[in-house]
């Protein structure tokens, strides 16, 4: 039971870890408020490869501090690591705003999209590490919480400092100073994580598993008792033995057949949480809120309808997550998006108009995150070994992010070949192939220690 461990300590460090995410989704998110203020001062409104260039150079710093962090982190420790993903945002928040350079500009968004990486990546699998099992997939999911509080933040500061335009025209402090403004609000929550950061222990796991068992016992202690400790200890370490005996660690192993269960699953449950089509509905809201009849310049709108519910459903997901189990909700997810979606291309097909467009919108959104959104990381952070799951969650996160990339390169082509209804019943087709997919293949982890999992997953 919960009331045996120390509460407060394990929510400190969880919270304090889970910063990251809430700096990943303000800052991933920030940006779509700047583009018509920060096109207009760079003076790159009529040429797409610039406009490209400033969206995506925060997708190519996400895949570079991804496939980096694991490795630097098995190497030297997943605090270290969640500390330079503080210093990266505080230096990209301040600098984006301050550069009057495009290209200086794009430089200081790369920065920013290597702190989104490494924190994307870092920031659950430490939580994972540090977690008791019978709570750990409510308090890896906080992670995702954070990030749908970030996207909210961002959503909210971009409205209350953008000026409004007067007669259709841009406010000029807008284009002078509302942007940079708007990249300077990361500055406070970037610095109290840096700040907290520095309070965090290493993970227990990796210090066990890099010659520190004192510092390994002591912290495993001072989460669940005494006894707790040295059970925990044992099981660690009688597990790295194991896999040390079968030669199961290092980059090399990753991609050995004893692990290619594991890193298929890992890869497949990464591009499936992009390319499941959630990310289309964001992108997509002013076609399918224009079709309920809604006027969408209003940034109020989106926020409601978007943040607010994935922030509600993702607090569902904090509760259910340990009852219902991740299968059952990758199921749910899977199946519920699957329908969703078809209905919805249907409706796209037939030009079905009003009400019932922002109703499956929004239950799409719902679904997401209460499934999907928080259980894929939660999967991520458990199904790999102690030993190599810096690098497998590194490996993890870059598909994922590479998912993103080609998802949204992606979807204008397809929009315009297939149209709004076909677009949708590609997607519907993905997710009935995933929830085939992981009927088969999901396993179980809810109440099943990382030690015990990693038996099960690999063999004995």
């Amino acid at each position: 039971m919960i009331s045996k461990y120390n509460r407060l300590f394990i929510y400190f460090i969880c919270f304090v870890s889970a910063m990251g995410g809430l700096l990943f989704g303000y800052d991933w998110v920030v940006i779509g408020g700047t583009i018509k203020f920060y096109e207009k001062f760079f003076g790159i409104e009529g040429d797409a490869i610039l406009q490209g260039l400033a969206t995506s150079s925060a997708v190519i710093g996400c895949m570079f501090g991804a496939m980096t962090a694991g490795m630097l982190a098995d190497k030297y420790g997943r605090k270290p690591l969640l500390v330079m993903a503080a210093v990266l945002f505080t230096v990209s928040a301040i600098a984006t705003g301050l550069f009057n350079d495009f290209s200086l500009f794009c430089f200081a968004r790369f920065i920013g999209g290597i702190g989104i990486g490494i924190a994307s990546a870092l920031s659950p699998m430490y939580i994972a590490e540090v977690s008791p099992t019978e709570i750990r997939g409510k308090l890896v999911s906080l992670n995702q919480m954070t990030i749908v509080f970030g996207i909210l933040l961002a959503q909210i500061v971009n409205l209350l400092i953008a000026k409004n335009d007067v007669n259709g025209v841009i406010d000029p402090w807008n284009i002078e100073m509302g942007w940079r403004w708007m990249f300077w609000a990361e500055t406070v929550p970037a610095a109290i994580f840096l700040i907290m950061s520095f309070f965090l222990p290493e993970s227990p796991r990796w210090s066990a598993l890099n010659g520190m068992v004192e510092a390994s016992h002591k912290l495993l202690s001072r989460i669940g008792g005494q006894e707790y400790g040295d059970m925990e200890l044992s099981s660690i370490l009688s597990a790295d033995q194991e896999n040390k005996n079968k030669e199961l660690t290092g980059l090399r192993s990753l991609f050995s057949k004893s692990y290619a269960r594991i890193l298929t699953l890992g890869l497949i449950l990464a591009i499936f949480q992009q390319w499941c089509g959630t990310n289309v509905i964001f992108i997509y809201a002013q076609e399918v809120f224009a079709g309920a009849g809604y006027s969408v310049s209003d940034a109020f709108l989106n926020i409601v309808l978007s943040g607010a519910v994935n922030v509600l459903f993702t607090f569902v997901a904090l509760y259910t997550i340990d009852k219902w189990g991740r299968r059952s909700l990758m199921l749910f997810g899977s199946i519920g998006l699957a329908v969703s979606y078809l209905i919805l291309g249907a409706c796209f097909y037939f030009e079905v108009k009003g009400f019932i467009m922002i109703l499956l919108s929004v239950m799409s959104i719902a679904i997401f995150a209460m499934t999907l959104g928080p259980v894929v990381w939660v999967l991520l952070s458990e199904i790999f070994p102690n030993r190599i799951r810096g690098i497998a969650m590194s490996v993890a996160t870059f598909a994922l992010w590479l998912g993103c990339g080609t998802l949204t390169f992606s979807f204008p082509s397809m929009n315009a070949s297939l149209g709004c209804s076909g677009s949708f019943w590609v997607y519907s087709l993905i997710c009935f192939a995933g929830f085939a997919y992981f009927v088969k293949y999901c396993p179980e982890t809810k109440g099943v220690s990382l030690e015990k999992l990693e038996k099960e997953l690999i063999g004995k």
